[in-house]
């Protein structure tokens, strides 16, 4: 496993892009209303990356079709947006994206209610999203790895929710993806030590059923297998002697 340690050069360029893609999201959240289709969804923020400036990192990348992965309700990641797959009061929805600054990637999702949504959907987001906080707080130099997965899963199996098992994070850097993996569910090794700049992306996928997952015949959207919903919360992270960073979050 060669998991790279990026230079003070580069965690500037990787701050950089990391700070350009939260504005991304913070601007794309304000198109979720009912109504709108998931294609509007990656055309706007197809756009809005490449106003900034910077390459959406998603698109082609090993064949995907779009710059944002829109994944509704059931889908846990990797939907593919559609001029046809419209967007209803009460949905819930993931905006999986990232992009690329002179080099240097970074990668981060959210999800986000449509109009008003059930309380058992919004606590799935937010437990998701605390379970991100949760991890990080083991994420500093000296701890090890899966002391952030099994952060993770104490935080969340408490609510009794289902931790994808079939995807995990991953490190980041010149290549979208790269060493280490990052799993969101208890390990029973430690995992590599943390070293001060090391930027990882982190990112919890909880079901609100069970843990079980299934590809769609298009070979990218990643559904429940049960049809229950399932939420999405991401951010790139560097590494630091202290607090880490989240590079992704203004």
């Amino acid at each position: 496993m060669a998991i790279s340690i990026k230079s003070a050069r580069e965690i500037e360029l990787m701050r950089e892009s990391g700070r350009i893609l939260a504005k991304v999201h913070d601007e794309l959240c304000k198109a979720i209303v009912p109504g709108i289709s998931t294609k509007e969804i990656d055309i706007i923020g197809d756009k809005l990356i490449r106003n900034y400036g910077c390459i959406p990192n998603f698109l082609h990348y090993n064949g995907y079709p779009a710059s944002v992965c829109v994944s509704v309700n059931d889908e846990v990641v990797h939907g593919i947006p559609d001029h046809h797959r419209i967007l209803l009061e009460g949905d819930i929805v993931s905006l999986d994206m990232g992009l690329i600054y002179q080099g240097y990637h970074s990668d981060a999702a959210r999800t986000y209610g449509v109009g008003q949504i059930s309380k058992e959907a919004q606590a799935l987001i937010d437990v998701t999203k605390q379970s991100f906080f949760e991890g990080i707080k083991h994420a500093k130099a000296g701890s090890h790895l899966y002391d952030i997965s099994n952060a993770i899963d104490t935080y969340v199996s408490a609510y009794g929710y289902g931790i994808v098992r079939d995807l995990v994070g991953h490190g980041i850097g010149t290549s979208l993806h790269e060493d280490p993996q990052i799993p969101n569910f208890a390990q029973k090794r430690r995992g590599v030590k943390l070293q001060a700049g090391m930027t990882l992306a982190i990112e919890p996928m909880i079901n609100i059923g069970r843990a079980d997952v299934e590809w769609l015949d298009d070979d990218w959207t990643v559904v429940t297998e049960d049809g229950s919903l399932s939420a999405h919360y991401e951010n790139t992270v560097l590494i630091t002697d202290g607090e880490p960073e989240i590079l992704t979050l203004n």
